[in-house]
């Protein structure tokens, strides 16, 4: 029978999985390819019997914990990728601190309503709702004024901002939920490039700051100015979309 080549894949790594499992019920310590396989392969799964992205990392954290490992596997594994087939669509799932056992940083589990602070202070905090239908993660290191459409938030305090959470840390923040986030400002050389495409300059200067953020309020990302909701869930769902032909009509 032909199999496509992320079929092949995924055969492949169930195969890894099962012969992990044989050796774990046999009483055998796991190794580095045999835990990846073992926890990347029942997020597969759990994806496919119809979890959500944060209950489905949630589980994958607690599978396998120390004491199923060799010693030395918990420093050497510290994250596990893998794309599953979710209810809503193919996600990459990050599945950080699989054995349940924090960084250095002392960072809570993702998928945990607290929010994994990093050693200094944070410069602020701003209000994020979230008004999409299925949970969005917020990793460590991304453009705050460019996130997702379908989050509420004065995205104009977020400008050139990130949250203050652990390198490599994700906060999830599920359907209807509203939290307090807090903000760090991106160090370095302060250019932004990527994400959503309406900075892709320096983030201080104040003619790309007031362009990117009119762009993303005229295509519907939702926001908040002088306390006031701006745009909304509707027109949010189709912004990125907008955004981008906006982007291709300026192309010559």
């Amino acid at each position: 029978m032909p199999l496509t080549p992320g079929e092949s894949d995924r055969l492949l790594l169930h195969t890894q999985a099962s012969l992990a499992q044989r050796r774990r019920d046999r009483g055998l310590l796991l190794n580095v390819p045999e835990a990846r396989a073992l926890i990347a392969d029942a997020v597969c799964e759990w994806a496919r019997d119809g979890l959500d992205l944060p209950a489905t990392i949630a589980r994958a954290r607690a599978l396998l914990g120390p004491d199923d490992v060799l010693p030395g596997v918990t420093q050497a594994l510290t994250e596990i990728r893998v794309e599953a087939r979710f209810d809503d669509g193919t996600r990459l799932v990050v599945v950080a601190s699989p054995f349940g056992v924090p960084d250095a940083g002392g960072a809570e589990p993702e998928g945990s309503d607290a929010m994994a602070a990093s050693a200094s202070a944070p410069a602020a905090t701003v209000t994020v709702t979230n008004e999409a239908g299925t949970a969005i993660g917020l990793t460590s290191h991304v453009h705050l004024a460019e996130v997702n459409p379908r989050l509420r938030l004065d995205r104009a305090a977020a400008f050139g901002m990130r949250p203050a959470i652990t390198t490599g840390e994700t906060v999830w923040i599920r359907p209807g939920q509203q939290i307090e986030l807090a903000l760090r400002p991106i160090a370095g050389a302060r250019v932004a490039i990527g994400t959503s495409g309406v900075v892709d300059g320096p983030l201080d200067d104040p003619g790309v700051r007031g362009r990117a953020l009119s762009t993303l309020r005229a295509c519907g990302y939702l926001d908040v100015v002088d306390g006031q909701p701006v745009g909304d869930a509707g027109d949010a769902e189709d912004a990125v979309g907008r955004l981008v032909a906006q982007r291709q009509a300026r192309t010559p």
